[in-house]
């Protein structure tokens, strides 16, 4: 199953251990489409993917791989670890970022420590049983 993904990279402004302030990568949050456009999976922290039927999966990464794109957030292989409900995710054993566009650290330099920021990207997602 391939599917879509539209969403944010969002990132938190936190010292580095030479008290710099910087971007830190938080987690995605991305709605994904079907071929259709329907809106089928939410992606959310862990990384994980869940369906309207509660069917979750949570994932770890094995490799990444630089973006085709330049500018973007890597390509990822990862595997899941942890599953929940019987729905369409339930079988689900490696997924694939791939395809990504945008989501990098915010360009702007953060200042104040915990401030929000966020990037929009997209991406396909390959779901493997």
């Amino acid at each position: 199953m391939t599917l879509t993904a539209s969403g944010v990279q969002n990132y938190s402004c936190e010292f580095d251990a030479q008290h710099q302030l910087g971007w830190v990568f938080k987690s995605p949050l991305a709605t994904l489409y079907d071929a259709s456009g329907h809106a089928t999976v939410r992606h959310g922290a862990g990384p994980s993917w869940e369906t309207e039927d509660g069917s979750r999966i949570v994932g770890h990464v094995l490799a990444q791989q630089p973006s085709e794109t330049r500018a973007s957030i890597p390509q990822l292989l990862l595997e899941t670890h942890s599953t929940a409900g019987s729905g369409p995710l339930s079988a689900v054993r490696y997924v694939q970022r791939l395809h990504t566009v945008g989501g990098l650290a915010p360009t702007a330099p953060c200042s104040t420590e915990h401030q929000a920021g966020s990037s929009p990207y997209l991406a396909d997602y390959v779901f493997y049983r």
